[in-house]
This record gives C-alpha cells, structure tokens and sequence, in this order.
C-alpha cells in the first residue's frame, strides 16, 4: 500500500450535510407556488385536500409545512377560515431544518410507547400504578387549564415509563416530550379538537386500566388507539 493509498484508507470521511425535513420541503414548494401565481397578501390558498393533492402530498406534511410558513410570517392560518398569504410575507426559508417534525415524533411514539405501555402492565410496582393514577386525576382536574392539562399529560406517560422498571425508556420518552417545538404547539393550537381532548382523557383511563389489569396486549392496544386518535386529528382525519 502507496502512502497516497494509505491516506485514502484513513482519510475521515465527509461531514454529513443536514437533513432535508419533508415539511421544510413542503414549505418551499408552498412559497414557490405563492411566488409563481404572483399571489398578492390577503389572497387565500387553495383548500387543504385540493393543495394536498397538487403538492403530491400528505395532509399531515401539508399542515407541517402550513405552520412553518405560519411562524415565519409568510402565510396566516384562519380557523373556520382557510390559509391566507401574509400582509407582511417573509423571505423563503432554507429547507434545511434540524430536529424532527410533530408527525415523525407521533410515529415514533406510537412505535416506542406501545411496548412500554405493555412493559408496564407487566412490571408496575403498586407505587408506580398510583403515580399513573396520579396523573390521570390530575388531567382530569385540569381539563380547562391548558398549561396545567399538558403537564398532566406529560406526568402520564413519564409514569408509564417509570413502571416499565427501565430508566433508558424513562429517558428516551423523556427525549420524544421535549421535542415538542414551536411547530408542535401552533398545530395542537389550530387542530385540536374538544373531541380529542375528551377522548384523550378516556384513553387514558383505557391505558390504566389495562396496566392495571396485567394486560399486556390490552395496554399495548390502548396506547396505540391513543396515539393514532391524535394523530388522525392533527392530519385531518378526525378524532
């Protein structure tokens, strides 16, 4: 082996360049077809499924997409109303975008918590049973105060991890909460429904109640009904 040959075989390799998220690809399409059709401010964007389908996309990443151009000024969101371009519209935004969107951590909450749901139904201490009790009283409780209901919600699913007995899954679904951006937040602000949230607390109780029972199957099942409801509702589909 050549020393050039040697240098090749120990070179480091390149820098991995940042990963496109679909959203952010999304959101520049959305200003490109803003930009061609000379679409002035206070004209409104044509309807979701119809804007959907001319993107070649999912309604969950045509909303992703939506709330990006939404927190960057470039386009309003009017429940009851429709999607406005901006009086005031931003410059385009780079499509590179670091960390997950609001759907892909759905996703991987519905892989992960499913089985620590079933963990434990299997492995929770009646200590820990009273803490997941715990939290479903206290989002019970607070129902009408949106801040206090959240961390109640949080509580719930942090108490499901913790009597799964595994402090990494406490940690991973400790990590999967605080991906909660402010993309996350303005899609539950314009999309969540009364419905969901009156049926979030029933899923809870389902998912307790099967922990509860050492129903493993049972807790897995009801963990992912939870999760595919909100998911359903944030991408269009319903409660």
């Amino acid at each position: 082996m050549n020393d050039m040959t040697e240098t090749k075989a120990f070179q480091a390799p390149a820098t991995r360049p940042p990963e496109v998220r679909m959203y952010r690809v999304v959101a520049g399409r959305i200003q490109e077809m803003i930009r061609e059709q000379q679409m002035t401010p206070g004209a409104r964007l044509p309807a979701e499924r119809e804007l959907a389908a001319s993107l070649c996309v999912s309604r969950a990443s045509l909303r992703e997409g939506l709330i990006a151009l939404e927190l960057e000024g470039v386009i309003e969101v009017r429940g009851g109303s429709g999607v406005y371009v901006s009086k005031h519209p931003a410059p385009p935004a780079d499509v590179a975008e670091a960390g997950p969107g609001p759907f892909e951590v759905l996703a991987a909450r519905s892989l992960i918590e499913t089985e620590v749901a079933a963990t434990a139904a299997r492995n929770a201490s009646p200590a820990a049973l009273d803490a997941i009790l715990a939290a479903v009283l206290e989002m019970e409780r607070s129902h009408e105060d949106r801040s206090s209901n959240e961390q109640a919600d949080r509580n719930f699913h942090i108490a499901i991890a913790h009597a799964t007995g595994n402090s990494a899954l406490v940690g991973v679904i400790d990590y999967l909460w605080r991906q909660r951006s402010s993309l996350w937040h303005r899609l539950k602000e314009h999309y969540r429904t009364e419905e969901l949230r009156q049926a979030t607390l029933l899923d809870h109780r389902a998912i307790l109640e099967a922990i509860v029972r050492r129903d493993e199957s049972g807790a897995r099942r009801a963990m992912r009904t939870h999760l595919e409801r909100v998911t359903r509702t944030f991408a269009g589909g319903g409660a």
